[in-house]
């Protein structure tokens, strides 16, 4: 078992990968450009423009960066959905001013295909409209825009990159898996219960679920023993294995469930090199686990039987993972229409929630604590402690 982060596997692995990834990218947020009549879909903005924008004063009233009223920003696009935090330091902690959260699909058809199709990158741009427009109004100091596994695995990731800041002005910045892990944990570490054991944090998404072992560390963030990313999240599992079923064999409930033991084993395999390494870690006392994504949150709000979704009673919950297991048994066997008739699940997540299971429930296979904490955050608000925390280091330098 390593002492330390283990270097990225996958760097290099991908030629979309963006050379920022890793660092904060301290990118002040810019005005895109303007709209133009030019037939040309992906014209060029002018370098000038973006650059004085940069530089802006803080508006009348407003304090500047090291005045701690300033807004920071945190954009996460990932393989299923596009989320947006914008936030004012608070103390030790922030306050959020502005969020926004669309289910994109970015990542569907990839796994079979390779590239991000054209109907999921103007989904994608849509939303990332919202965004712009948000991170403008509310006179943004500082942000971070950060795409993940689809963009990582695309062939066609770095082009939509380039548009998505032609069109929007948004700088994505493709990250590593390893630096994915590691915001995860910088920004839902606060939730795990108390205890002296080793703890396991994952974070199932869309196209990737990464598995990160922590210990204690310097100060309140631990320390990261070791971690896995697999290629498996929702969307990326649901397209590989639903592509390769029979006509008619999710149509009754035996072949559902054989549906789901193709997830099962498939997503196994993948954990296989990491459980090894972790040897017996597992078998400590007193083991924890955190989970952050939205299986874990939407699975939480089941068992607390919400008829809609509420994130205060949902972050931070203690959930029996007995419980976690039964819900995901259950849901497997269910068609698409009735999982859609599920609270909390609906038409949005019916399709994709089965393949979030199976990586639950391997999981628990591989760490098997008797609770699982529940935590409705991660990258965005990882990102925004590493720009304020950044932001006030040199402040107390200069």
């Amino acid at each position: 078992m390593a002492d330390f982060a283990p270097p990225d596997d996958s760097k290099g692995a991908y030629p979309t990968e963006g050379k920022m990834s890793g660092e904060v990218a301290e990118k002040r947020y810019h005005q895109p450009p303007k709209p133009t009549n030019s037939p040309k879909r992906h014209r060029k903005s002018d370098g000038r423009r973006r650059n004085s924008a940069a530089k802006r004063t803080p508006a009348p009233g407003q304090k500047g960066p090291r005045g701690g009223r300033q807004a920071y920003a945190a954009l996460d696009l990932g393989t299923n959905n596009c989320r947006l935090l914008i936030a004012r330091p608070s103390g030790q902690d922030f306050t959020v001013i502005d969020a926004f959260s669309r289910v994109v699909r970015l990542g569907e058809g990839l796994a079979l295909s390779g590239r991000l199709s054209d109907e999921a990158m103007d989904r994608a741009l849509g939303a990332l409209h919202v965004c712009a427009e948000k991170l403008r109004r509310r006179n943004v100091f500082l942000a971070r825009s950060v795409a993940t596994e689809a963009c990582r695995r695309a062939v066609n990731g770095a082009q939509f990159i380039d548009r998505v800041r032609e069109e929007t002005g948004i700088v994505l910045d493709i990250i590593s898996a390893q630096e994915e892990a590691r915001l995860a944990v910088l920004g839902c570490h606060v939730l795990l219960e108390q205890g002296d054991g080793p703890a396991l944090i994952f974070d199932i998404g869309g196209g990737s679920t990464e598995l990160i072992l922590v210990g204690p560390g310097e100060g309140a963030i631990p320390r990261i023993l070791d971690w896995q990313s697999v290629p498996w999240g929702v969307v990326s599992l649901t397209d590989t294995v639903m592509g390769g079923m029979t006509p008619g064999q999710a149509d009754d409930e035996q072949g559902r469930l054989d549906l789901y033991a193709a997830m099962r084993r498939t997503v196994d395999e993948s954990f296989a090199p990491f459980a090894r390494r972790i040897g017996n870690a597992p078998s400590a006392e007193d083991i924890r686990l955190l989970g952050t994504s939205g299986t874990v949150t939407t699975l939480a709000s089941l068992h607390l039987q919400l008829p809609h979704y509420d994130r205060r009673a949902v972050d931070g919950l203690i959930v029996p993972s007995r419980s976690m297991r039964d819900i995901s048994a259950h849901l497997s066997g269910l068609s698409l229409a009735d999982r859609a008739k599920v609270p909390c699940i609906g038409t949005d997540r019916a399709e994709l929630v089965v393949a979030g299971c199976a990586i639950l429930e391997s999981i628990l296979d591989l760490w098997p604590a008797e609770r699982l904490g529940v935590a409705d955050r991660g990258i965005r608000e990882g990102i925004l402690r590493s720009l304020m925390s950044g932001d006030l280091d040199r402040g107390a330098r200069t």
